[in-house]
């Protein structure tokens, strides 16, 4: 039944071209959505039961433990979501003529292709298939940053695929040397790329070399978090693509390699025992960078899409930043910001998609009027910026709260300064930036008020309520998963 997890997406993949309209695509892509859902509620509820998933399949490679299931109930749930909104989404591109039903076709296809590799990044327990699966996400989302097959978005695919590819070289490069570390000491085991393998005998490994491997591994799965420096390719692509796959590269992706960091991290620190600060100054040091980044760009921007892209730099920056001090509060925090980003981040870029539907300009500038013009949409877009910007009570601001307390209770008070000092300037950049987007009179006098891909606003208001709650009340099953990703991490079972 759990290869199931992995059939669906990829089957869905191949069905799409054996539609010949275009309602067709949309009934086997509400399908593949149904199933998306009920694969996300079956394996929830099949570890919730079991503790641990294990397959006997793929030569019981297919794993999934409390860590794993965060990251794949994000990719099935926002997978879910973006589905459904995109049904709306292609008919009105496909009314304005800007795409044709062999288009549709592609999008779908690659849609579920993109969201296969990613399912295979989280349910493998082997270093070298992740790997693959990792670089995978980039050849099948790449076609979809250049969707539109126009300069920019073409120059953004180039630049995505040259970028993430030199960068998951890297990490070929960190898991090689994490192999050679391994390899004096487990001569003739059948799985010395197991991680879980590699993390039962962490004390074992050669220390010089699993550092060396480490810095690669960071840099590689780095690139594609989109972590400073390494993230130039992130703005073009996210702006580039169509909106509901920058819901899916922000919200989805960027996890997805951030999980491989955590699994190697838990590896080395485990190695290297609670009082070593190699990794804690490396992680820190490069959310600190991060979070600088995105606050500089922040506040010169003037496209709505490349602004929300920069603030996914900045959160990928903060949670990183929490796993640099490697305690358990800040690792809850870490994960916890990871959905609370993943959920929020996925509802504005969705909106996203309905204001560029409507005003056909992704420039803040000539966005105007949008709580006049389309009321639910902006009062949804104006919360959900300043639920990003770490407003209460949406739950980011509870995780940011986590991560600094975390700070603090380690007694790096000049550290949780300057992260809350960095936090507070994005606060301000966000507001001064898109505030006057919302308010007066639309220059675009032939626009008729109302909403948008009404099917799309459902989707979003789910998201909403999710990230409006989810910060004051956390089931205790949800909790429960958290506390054990935690100790898998720090260690424990």
């Amino acid at each position: 039944m759990e290869a199931l997890i992995l059939l669906v997406p990829i089957l869905f993949s191949i069905l799409f071209w054996t539609a010949k309209k275009r309602a067709t695509t949309h009934i086997i892509n509400i399908a593949g959505a149904v199933m998306l859902l009920t694969a996300m509620i079956y394996t929830t509820y099949s570890f919730l039961k079991k503790g641990v998933i294990e397959g006997t399949f793929l030569n019981g490679l297919f794993y999934i433990d409390s860590l794993s299931l965060i990251v794949l109930d994000i990719i099935l749930a926002i997978g879910f979501l973006v589905c459904i909104y995109s049904i709306k989404y292609l008919d009105i591109e496909y009314d304005h003529r800007t795409i044709d039903t062999k288009k549709i076709k592609v999008y779908y296809s690659l849609m579920y292709a993109f969201i296969f590799t990613m399912i295979m990044v989280v349910t493998t327990q082997n270093l070298g298939l992740m790997w693959i699966a990792v670089e995978a996400t980039t050849l099948a989302s790449a076609f979809l940053v250049g969707y539109y097959n126009n300069k920019h978005s073409l120059e953004a695919a180039w630049k995505y695929i040259i970028i993430c590819s030199v960068g998951i070289a890297f990490a070929l490069l960190g898991i090689v040397f994490l192999y050679i570390s391994s390899g004096n000491v487990f001569q003739g085991e059948k799985a010395p790329l197991n991680w879980i393998f590699l993390y039962e005998h962490a004390g074992s490994l050669q220390s010089g070399i699993l550092k060396i491997s480490f810095i690669f591994i960071l840099v590689g799965f780095g690139t594609k978090v989109g972590l400073a420096p390494m993230h130039t390719w992130l703005p073009d692509a996210h702006s580039q693509a169509p909106s509901p796959i920058s819901a899916l590269l922000s919200g989805v992706l960027l996890n997805s390699a951030l999980y491989g960091i955590i699994r190697i991290l838990s590896i080395v620190n485990k190695h290297l025992g609670p009082q070593d600060l190699y990794t804690k100054r490396l992680m820190i040091g490069m959310g600190l960078l991060s979070i600088a980044a995105a606050a500089i760009f922040i506040l010169y921007q003037k496209d709505y899409k490349r602004l929300l892209a920069y603030s996914s730099i900045e959160h990928m920056g903060i949670i990183v930043f929490a796993l640099g001090f490697f305690t358990k509060l800040s690792i809850f925090a870490a994960l916890f910001h990871m959905v609370n980003h993943a959920f929020t981040k996925s509802m504005l870029f969705l909106l996203s998609g309905n204001v560029y539907l409507k005003y056909g300009t992704k420039e803040i500038q000539k966005v105007k009027g949008l709580l006049k013009l389309m009321p639910v949409t902006g009062t949804l877009f104006l919360l959900g910026f300043f639920a990003i910007a770490g407003m209460p009570p949406f739950s980011v601001f509870f995780s940011e709260l986590g991560i600094a307390l975390s700070a603090a209770s380690a007694h790096h008070f000049v550290l949780a300064a300057i992260f809350l000092i960095l936090i507070a300037l994005i606060f301000a950049g966000i507001a001064v930036t898109t505030l006057k987007m919302f308010f007066g009179n639309t220059d675009h006098n032939d626009l008729q008020s109302g909403e948008i891909n009404k099917p799309g606003i459902a989707a979003i208001m789910l998201l909403f309520i999710i990230i409006l709650f989810s910060g004051m009340y956390m089931p205790e099953p949800i909790k429960t998963i958290l506390d054990s990703a935690v100790l898998i991490i720090k260690g424990g079972n």
